[in-house]
């Protein structure tokens, strides 16, 4: 499966940003091991079920250390019997953008 989720604490940084808490759950995700990749707006993980569940629930964890409510946006693309989709899909539709 692939996880592509969004969190954020409910305080903010003096600025107004939400970075330091964002990196926080990004580290968790990238020590865990399993395929991921961050971009402007989600981190995008890839595992069995279990696995990523697990690692979301530490990367919430972690946010939740830091503020009293954290909002968390999922979006989960499931699909048995699939493995290393993460570049997969994007692979498939760079091949069909060059031809």
């Amino acid at each position: 499966m692939i996880v592509a989720f969004s969190i954020s604490p409910a305080g903010t940084e003096p600025d107004g940003g939400v970075s330091a808490a964002v990196a926080e759950a990004v580290r968790v995700v990238r020590e865990s091991g399993l395929a991921c990749e961050t971009n402007a707006m989600f981190t995008n993980v890839e595992g069995e079920w279990d696995d990523v569940m697990a690692v979301l629930k530490r990367a919430v964890d972690v946010v939740a250390a830091r503020s009293p409510r954290v909002s968390l946006v999922l979006k989960a693309d499931i699909r048995p019997g699939h493995t290393d989709q993460l570049t997969a899909k994007v692979a498939k539709v760079e091949r069909l953008l060059d031809g």
